[in-house]
């Protein structure tokens, strides 16, 4: 199995165990003389095995990302900067939408009234932030790539 397809199989076992919580949680209480929605506690059974199958894949997809060697280090590597670059783009992005003065008001309505100025450069920063994208799409199609050709680890 590829790493790509264990991936999307996390992802499946997650909504599962999150649709067998809200079940779960739906059924465990019921009005008296009334019958539950749903057997709760088979609910639960069934929760218990989706979530041994979900942290199964966890492991093995851990120890196949720091196992795979991608750009001189590992996928864990690359997961790592692709999330710091997120952050980055984000905070940059941040700064630059304030310094611009998005969604604040951007005129005065007489002459008295103070006049707001940039404290950061918002080109500067908007160039930044283009740049950062750009090598955030980089390091995302390089750890997609590397997720459809590396083998799950046992």
């Amino acid at each position: 199995m590829k790493l790509a397809e264990a991936l999307a199989l996390r992802a499946d076992a997650s909504r599962r165990a999150e649709q067998l919580r809200a079940r779960v949680t739906g059924s465990a209480r019921y009005q008296e003389g009334e019958t539950p929605a749903e057997d709760a506690a088979a609910l639960l059974a069934e929760a218990g095995e989706v979530l041994g199958e979900l942290e199964s894949l966890i492991r093995r997809i851990n120890r196949t990302n720091a196992a795979t060697p991608v750009d001189g280090g590992t996928l864990t590597d690359a997961l790592a900067r692709r999330d710091v670059l997120r952050l980055r783009h984000s905070i940059v992005t941040a700064a630059a939408d304030a310094a611009a003065g998005e969604g604040q008001r951007g005129y005065r309505q007489l002459r008295s009234e103070l006049r707001m100025i940039p404290a950061l450069p918002v080109a500067d920063l908007r160039r930044q932030a283009d740049d950062l994208a750009r090598q955030l799409r980089e390091v995302d199609t390089l750890i997609q790539r590397t997720n459809w050709e590396a083998d799950l680890a046992d």
